[in-house]
């Protein structure tokens, strides 16, 4: 079976790969080795965020996604619950709002829209924040969608357009041939393609080492508890500033177990008005078990900021591994080495935020076009990868 383009992976980046490839007419193949959206797609929150992003190229390549998810919002026919309210970071301390107030400097001088909040605009946000917090700031264009669904939708339109999707097809090895094409072995028979694009996730470095590539991509766990909505506790994405910090790896004023676990607040109210609460990072492999401990914590980490929410219901919990790089930037790269091949992996928390723009660059370098937003920083030969084929 000859195939132009075979893309490894049917998660969100496979789904936004097959739909902007097919719709500029590549022929496009996705091979997943269970169901659409079953790994890290299906285990996540679904925000498209500007806010936690380092001001410069990694919120200008945010603010590309958001626009171009603002347009797949009426360009594909199965909605994905896209709804655009913005969301707040909150400060429970001086020093915070000091922060607070230089992050958003840094990014209004890089011209996104950001501002800050004080107590009273906390108060006019949600009558269920607690009382003695400092206040916060605010990115207007952020914007939510339920992940599951986006993919599907990219999916189901990929397909109308002509791309071929095979679950329950679990690639083997991929090597070339001695006309240099890729031929990659499958439990459900041998494709030939010109093109491979590895989406896999944290099982891109997996699917990279069939290459001879190393691709350094590390899953890291994230836990969330989805509760059961009795009162309109918020209508928009909130996160304390420390997410901020335990994000890019600072030191916060929590105790041990928060710290080790990464715990920070992380609030998202549903269309469905249930809503999502996290969040936690733990490197432990590719270990997918809910660890209750952390549940307490994130728990009892959402009940310092919402004090109100302590005898909500709890529907369950769930966890998803985040392919993590050192840089805290995806792996969206050609490889010089290996002609034809390609990566669109390594996004972490920002895998539903980044898709978009990720599918857009992958179609763009396939077709050999100018890319929409420069691909240096985000070159695999920015870890020096070792090739050994």
């Amino acid at each position: 079976m000859h195939r132009d383009v075979v893309v490894i992976g049917g998660g969100i980046m496979g789904a936004s790969i097959a739909y902007y490839g097919s719709k500029a007419g590549l022929d496009i193949t996705v091979l997943e080795k269970k169901e659409l959206a079953s790994g890290t797609s299906s285990r996540c929150d679904g925000n498209i965020l500007a806010i936690d992003k380092d001001p410069g190229f990694d919120s200008q390549m945010s603010l590309k996604s958001q626009m171009l998810v603002h347009e797949l919002d009426k360009e594909l026919e199965v909605s994905f619950e896209y709804r655009n309210p913005g969301s707040i970071l909150v400060c429970e301390n001086d020093a915070e709002m000091e922060a607070a107030n230089q992050w958003v400097t840094k990014q209004q001088d890089a011209g996104l829209e950001f501002k800050m909040l004080d107590r009273e605009d906390l108060k006019n946000e949600s009558k269920y924040f607690a009382d003695d917090l400092y206040g916060g700031l605010e990115c207007k264009t952020d914007s939510t969608v339920n992940p599951y669904m986006m993919t599907y939708s990219m999916f189901h339109s990929a397909e109308k357009n002509g791309a071929k999707i095979h679950t329950n097809t679990e690639v083997k090895n991929v090597s070339k041939n001695e006309t240099g094409q890729f031929v990659v072995e499958t439990n459900n028979g041998t494709y030939t393609a010109k093109k491979v694009v590895n989406a896999g996730g944290v099982w891109a470095p997996k699917l990279g080492a069939m290459v001879g590539l190393d691709i350094p991509i590390l899953p890291r766990k994230g836990q969330l508890i989805v509760a059961s909505r009795q009162q309109p506790v918020g209508l928009r994405k909130v996160m304390e500033f420390g997410y901020l910090i335990s994000k890019f790896g600072g030191e916060r004023v929590v105790d041990a177990d928060m710290e080790k676990y990464g715990v920070a607040l992380v609030f998202e109210p549903t269309e469905s008005q249930n809503f999502l609460i996290g969040s936690s990072r733990e490197f432990g492999g590719f270990n997918t078990k809910v660890n209750h401990e952390v549940t307490k914590l994130i728990a009892k980490r959402a009940i310092r900021f919402y004090p109100k929410i302590a005898d909500m219901t709890v529907i369950r919990t769930y966890a998803g591994l985040r392919p993590w790089t050192e840089d805290h930037l995806p792996i969206i790269s050609r490889v010089e080495e290996i002609p034809g091949y390609f990566i669109a992996a390594g996004h972490e928390g920002d895998g539903i935020s980044l898709a978009a723009v990720t599918g857009k660059l992958i179609e763009e370098m396939l077709n050999d076009k100018e890319t929409c937003i420069p691909i240096e920083p985000l070159q695999l030969s920015r870890f020096k990868e070792r090739v050994t084929i």
